[in-house]
């Protein structure tokens, strides 16, 4: 029997460049790809805007605090930023001095009882306020934590659906060569690395904006028990 041989520039050829597998790739797992390529291009955008939200509110939380300890009027400073607070710190201040001015004069005149009412309502206000203002400065950051953590899960599934499309390749061609083989394992290698693509920036964010958003909220609630002190005096003196 002659021998039959082929010519490699006749034999199919299959397109492993990250278009050609897409385009190539079952529905299922173009689903998955475009899940994962949306979640990655969200998550370096929450990236991108918390980093210079954190940097601006810190750099604007030292403005105010050199502001406050500059030894200026309280009453001016509040004057000037009650209406529209430039960032969270000066927003506790405008709360404590709120409920100050509000109380402050009929409690000055009473007892004692009135003025450790008067403080304790003036910590709850400001504990408040600092509650709200962490839950704007930590808005989506559970998209990044899903993001860190289901990735490369829905990565795995796109995996496993794309060696089964292998599998059902090899059965419907009794064909076991790599021109068979190659376009599903691929397209499986492909989803698993998109899913770690999505994942890892998420994570790495994530606990960086974690500690950062952690120390921040440490440095709120310091500056309102200095204030809350600071108003304690000032009612001890008047008292």
């Amino acid at each position: 029997m002659d021998q039959i041989l082929l010519d490699p520039g006749t034999l199919p050829t299959t397109d492993l460049s990250v278009l050609g597998l897409f385009l190539q790739a079952d529905i299922i797992v173009k689903i998955v790809l475009v899940i994962l390529l949306a979640a990655s291009v969200w998550s370096w955008a929450i990236i991108f805007d918390k980093s210079m939200r954190m940097r601006r509110l810190n750099g604007r939380a030292t403005r105010f605090e050199d502001q406050f300890w500059s030894g200026g009027s309280l009453d001016e400073l509040y004057d000037k930023l009650s209406k529209r607070p430039p960032d969270p710190s000066a927003a506790v201040f405008c709360a404590g001095m709120r409920e100050w001015r509000l109380a402050s004069e009929r409690v000055l005149t009473g007892d004692s009882g009135l003025r450790a009412g008067l403080q304790q309502r003036i910590e709850r206000v400001m504990a408040v306020t600092v509650g709200r203002e962490m839950d704007t400065v930590e808005k989506n950051m559970t998209f990044l934590a899903s993001v860190g953590s289901t990735a490369p899960f829905v990565g795995l599934f796109g995996t496993v659906w794309g060696i089964m499309n292998s599998f059902a390749a090899i059965a419907d061609s009794n064909d076991t060569s790599l021109a068979v083989v190659a376009p599903g394992i691929a397209e499986a290698l492909f989803a698993t690395a998109l899913g770690l693509l999505a994942a890892i920036p998420a994570v790495v964010a994530y606990n960086k904006f974690a500690t950062d958003i952690a120390r921040y909220g440490d440095r709120l609630q310091a500056f309102s028990e200095e204030f809350a002190a600071l108003l304690s005096r000032h009612l001890e003196e008047q008292g």
